[in-house]
């Protein structure tokens, strides 16, 4: 007993030199910059981001996307990756603790001479075996699992908000497409109007055949634009039956109901008033590389440790029964060790080349991590742009487009008293479209960016706090 207590001893004084044997620092500089240099929207919401849907007054769009996402194979393999994580966590934290293995033997000892008698023990034991985890390498590989679950579950929640991001986007686009369809067949039947007009009054005398021809060819253009856009919206419908598996009858039928008040953008904006570092942390993709890179950081402790000398220790306790000469003898038995220390001597580089590929691996997440804040950076400071933008365009753009509309009625009055020419007509008929048409673009760009806006704030999800 003296002489384990006085190994214990040695190895505890080993263990107490090699705590140095940790992995780099898991630490990296944030290149945030210190505040966004855009002008940040001023019609934001302080809601949850996560229950943003739900303010959106269309209760469509949250049954799409609640489709989508139970759908979702990305959604799907996010789960898988995350269930898997975590078990390989837990399978790591528990190699830090003792075996128990339950063994049932039977030996039988042949004769040796002619006088000797044949012996036949059978021993049933719970055999423990436990591997001290002398410098560290064990707990470096749990760490490593913990890391690396925590950015698994992080990831899910940004396969979540792809999903909805995706979803909603293709929404407001078939809404969008719609409101097009809806001002392409008011501009052909405008069109097949006036070339019915125009043919009476050339059958009786008052236009040229040259302007009955230029009529039924602006009414013919007008009914193609309007075929094409119809075949649009409809491929824009079969995207969104894929992403929600939802039948394309039924969800046409959904539609319809609520074609009266669907909008062509978010009821509501998204509320960026916090500081780019915080926003970044809100961020689960961030977040994921920052884990993987601490992960990186404990496999380095976990590959420098294995070059050092490793320490087993087993034992068993049970029942044995030994039966001899037509006797039969039991009694308890239990052993303590052995306990075994190895040292690698000669592994051709083996290790110290794990230790390098370990270090590059953890070099290469240095620099994801970063580049993720960067994008991440990009993302915020692109959808403010492109809010900024929609908001100075917007009253513009409704001015030119009541403009253009009064111009139009008032040049279509004058053609019907003979006071315009079909040229002048279809000018302001033209003018008249592309301004409804930027309206209406105008709106599905700012649904778009305030979508990504909401995606690259992290969608709702919060880091979880530090042990």
């Amino acid at each position: 007993m003296k002489r384990i207590q006085g190994t214990l001893t040695v190895f505890a004084a080993l263990a107490l030199s090699a705590c140095g044997v940790t992995g780099p620092a898991s630490k990296v500089v944030q290149d945030a910059p210190q505040q966004w240099h855009t002008p940040l929207p001023h019609n934001g919401s302080t809601g949850e981001l996560a229950n943003w849907w739900q303010r959106q007054s269309d209760p469509l769009l949250v049954q799409l996307i609640e489709a989508a996402q139970a759908a979702s194979p990305t959604i799907a393999s996010a789960q898988a990756r995350f269930a898997a994580a975590s078990a390989e966590r837990t399978a790591a934290g528990a190699a830090l603790a003792p075996s128990l293995t339950g063994v049932l033997t039977s030996t039988r000892m042949s004769r040796q001479s002619a006088d000797a008698a044949t012996n036949t023990t059978t021993q049933l034991l719970a055999q423990a075996q436990w591997e001290i985890d002398l410098f560290g390498g064990g707990r470096a590989r749990r760490q490593a699992a913990i890391a690396r679950a925590e950015g698994a579950q992080a990831g899910w929640h940004e396969a979540r908000v792809s999903v909805a991001a995706e979803t909603a986007n293709q929404y407001y686009s078939l809404r969008a497409c719609q409101k097009l369809l809806t001002v392409a067949r008011m501009d052909a039947a405008s069109r097949a109007h006036t070339a019915r007009l125009t043919d009476i009054t050339t059958k009786a005398g008052f236009q040229s055949p040259s302007a009955n021809a230029l009529a039924r060819a602006s009414a013919a253009d007008g009914n193609n634009r309007a075929v094409a856009q119809r075949a649009a919206c409809d491929s824009e419908l079969k995207v969104l039956v894929a992403l929600t598996a939802i039948t394309e009858p039924e969800l046409r039928s959904r539609l319809a109901d609520s074609a009266a008040a669907a909008p062509l953008s978010p009821a509501s904006g998204v509320a960026i008033d916090s500081l780019p570092a915080q926003v970044l942390a809100q961020r689960p993709d961030v977040f994921n590389a920052e884990r993987e890179l601490a992960a990186a950081s404990h496999d380095v402790a976990s590959a420098r440790a294995d070059r050092l000398p490793r320490l087993g220790l087993t034992g068993s306790v049970g029942r044995g029964r030994l039966h001899s000469e037509g006797r039969d003898i039991t009694a308890n038995v239990w052993t303590i060790g052995p306990l075994q220390m190895t040292l690698p001597i000669i592994d051709w580089g083996v290790r110290r080349a794990n230790v390098d590929a370990s270090r590059a691996r953890y070099e290469a997440a240095v620099s994801a991590y970063k580049a993720s804040v960067r994008q991440a950076v990009a993302e915020v400071e692109q959808a403010l742009v492109a809010l900024q933008s929609t908001q100075e365009r917007a009253a513009d753009a409704q001015t030119a487009l009541d403009g253009y509309r009064t111009f139009f009625s008032a040049t279509e009055e004058r053609y019907k008293n003979g006071l315009a020419s079909l040229l002048e007509l279809e000018d302001a008929r033209r003018t008249r479209l592309a301004a409804e048409n930027t309206v209406v673009s105008l709106q599905r760009e700012r649904s778009a960016a305030w979508i990504a806006l909401y995606r690259a704030a992290g969608g709702g999800w919060t880091a979880p706090a530090a042990p």
